[in-house]
């Protein structure tokens, strides 16, 4: 095979940039509702862990 010539098992790749199908407006809101309240638990518990320590 030539320098510079493509192989024929990698010709037909090509690089996608970005995904396929464009995501829906808003789709991001369940994930990050789910983010912001294991987080506000998480601080809820270690706020309650520290009260308990000191008292």
């Amino acid at each position: 095979m030539p320098p510079g010539e493509t192989p024929p098992g990698e010709s037909s790749t090509g690089s996608e940039l970005g995904p396929r199908v464009k995501p829906e407006p808003g789709w991001a809101m369940g994930p990050l509702i789910a983010i912001a309240t294991v987080t506000v638990l998480c601080a809820g518990f270690f706020v309650a862990y520290a009260v308990y320590l000191l008292t």
